[in-house]
């Protein structure tokens, strides 16, 4: 059987990197698969069954019963949740905090990171998120680690938010942003770090466009 080829990109939330590994997955002709939004539908639903980010046995039961299946629709990906379309549902801004909060719980991880590391087997695949090159894919043939300054990395939020139709508070994503990143590096299983084998990319001042020549320069074997 072929071997795969699989592309890691982390960092911190609102680095850009979902846009950044859709454009790659473009270019290379790979799956796409953005773990965040699978984290997001786990969050969407445990919120929906009342159920609090901690470990309980009605959380267990819940991620035995879930399913999260990815679609492709005119070069879109589309998240499903148990059949139903939620990939405009998990985009909302409630749901990045309610993600963050379940992610760094081990059960959840572990849920989602065993579907990821078997569509990864699949496929040549780009999986973007924060602990990918660490824990979800250490063997992965590429790792880059995306980030920017936390006050761009708001006012991109906001431009996002906003393009979607919906209210921005600027001062709010900022504070929600430095909160999370403070959770993410901080949470005890398998946090939010740069792999010592990725590239470092500080997209503050960059386009898209160059962080995607750069990228694809270290990929083609070009740098």
């Amino acid at each position: 059987m072929k071997k795969t080829v699989k592309i890691a990109i982390d960092g911190p939330s609102g680095a850009g990197k979902s846009t950044i590994a859709k454009r790659l997955a473009a270019e290379l002709g790979f799956v796409y698969l953005d773990t965040g939004a699978m984290y997001r539908a786990i969050a969407l639903k445990a919120d929906g069954a009342g159920l609090k980010p901690a470990e309980s046995p009605e959380l267990d039961v819940l991620l035995r019963n879930t399913e999260i299946s990815i679609k492709y629709a005119d070069g879109a990906m589309r998240i499903f949740l148990d059949g139903a379309d939620v990939s405009e549902k998990i985009r909302e801004h409630y749901v990045s905090k309610l993600a963050s909060d379940f992610s760094a719980l081990k059960s959840v991880r572990l849920t989602l990171v065993d579907m990821q590391r078997k569509l990864a087997g699949k496929h040549d695949t780009i999986l973007d998120g924060r602990d990918i090159g660490t824990f979800v894919l250490p063997d992965a043939d590429f790792k880059f680690y995306l980030t920017a300054s936390a006050e761009v990395r708001a006012m991109r939020r906001c431009l996002e938010l906003k393009a979607r139709g919906q209210e921005c508070e600027y001062d709010r994503i900022l504070d929600d942003i430095v909160r999370r990143d403070l959770q993410d590096m901080n949470r005890e299983f398998a946090p939010l770090k740069k792999a010592p084998d990725a590239l470092e990319i500080d997209s503050t001042e960059m386009t898209v466009d160059e962080v995607v020549a750069g990228m694809l320069s270290v990929i083609r074997g070009n740098n």
